[in-house]
This record gives C-alpha cells, structure tokens and sequence, in this order.
C-alpha cells in the first residue's frame, strides 16, 4: 500500500499498468471485438467455407503445394469480384438509382472479407511450398483450421446474440460440424 493508502499505486511485481504488453493486448482485444460486431463476419465465414470445400475437393489429387495456393489466392480474387458484381446489380436493380462511391466502398470491404476467408489456407501452401510444412499436413491443417475459423465464429455469434458460454461452446462445435460434413462426404465420394 502507498502512503496515500491507495493499493492500486503499486501494482503487484511483474504487473504493470498500461505498460506495452497490456496496450497491445487491450488494442488486440478492442480490434477483434470491432471485428466480430461488424458485417464482415459472415463474409469471412462464407469465404471459408468456399476455402474449405475447394481444399477438400484437391485433397484427394492435390497439385503442388505452390499451386494450391495460388489457386485459393485466385479464387479468393474471383469470388471478391464476384461479390462487387453482384451487389452493385442487385443494389442498383433494387433501388433502380446508381450505386454510390459509399456503397461501393461497402462492397469492396465486403468483397475483400469474402476473399480473406477463401485465401487464409493459402498461407499452409505457400509454408510447404518453402518445405516449411509437409504438403499433405499443409492440406490437414488448411482443414481444421477452416473447420476452427467457421466454429470459432459460430460461438462468437451465439455468445454476442446472449447465449452462455456452455451453448455457445454447442453452437459453435455445431456450425463446425457442418464443415466436418463436407469433408466427410468427400471422403465417401471419392
């Protein structure tokens, strides 16, 4: 305790208030939360699960690992440009008014989180390809880590909407499930 009587003037060893550490996890924390209550959300969640399924529909005859990932990163390209596309017609057919710089610039934002959560197991190739990763665990780890981004934003959703962490941990395995499916029905397609 200090003179003063305030306890908190000194915090205990190894802790410092505000000190470089805390800014940039209270900085993390702010950014991923902004993140989460934004209309980004299910854009990256959609760009997974096309990321997911084109991962798993190559598993079975992969192409080079440098190859992968430049077709995840060219997919992630199409479907962004799709996304534009197909918002700036349909918002001009609905509205029958031009689309706006500011609505275009929506669209964009969009279209660049479609294409993140299509291009993310890019990464996973691009790291084998430098024989950084073994090819065949650049495609296993593309593909739980697909299933943990889609789980991860399913718990998200369920505890912002209220849900407590037991259900929400349940909503979130769930959604993942779905993505497991996928891959499950390729394993007995092929």
């Amino acid at each position: 305790m200090s003179q003063d009587g305030d306890p908190a003037a000194h915090p205990p060893a190894g802790r410092v208030r505000g000190g470089p550490a805390s800014r940039t996890l209270r900085t993390m924390r702010a950014s991923l939360e902004a993140h989460l209550g934004s209309r980004q959300v299910g854009k990256v969640v959609y760009g997974s699960i096309i990321g997911l399924a084109l991962v798993v529909a190559l598993s079975s005859h992969p192409p080079t690992s440098a190859v992968m990932g430049v077709w995840l990163v060219g997919t992630a390209i199409a479907v962004g440009l799709a996304e534009v596309y197909a918002e700036y017609v349909g918002t001009e057919t609905r509205t029958r008014q031009p689309v706006t710089r500011r609505e275009l610039g929506h669209m964009a934002e969009d279209a660049v989180a479609v294409g993140f959560g299509v291009a993310f197991p890019a990464v996973f190739f691009f790291l084998a390809a430098l024989h950084v990763l073994d090819p065949d665990t650049a495609f296993t780890v593309a593909k739980w880590t697909g299933l943990g981004l889609i789980g991860f934003y399913g718990f998200w959703a369920a505890r912002f909407a209220g849900a407590p962490p037991h259900r929400a941990l349940l909503k979130g395995v769930l959604v993942a499930l779905i993505g497991a499916g996928l891959i499950l029905l390729k394993s007995f397609v092929h």
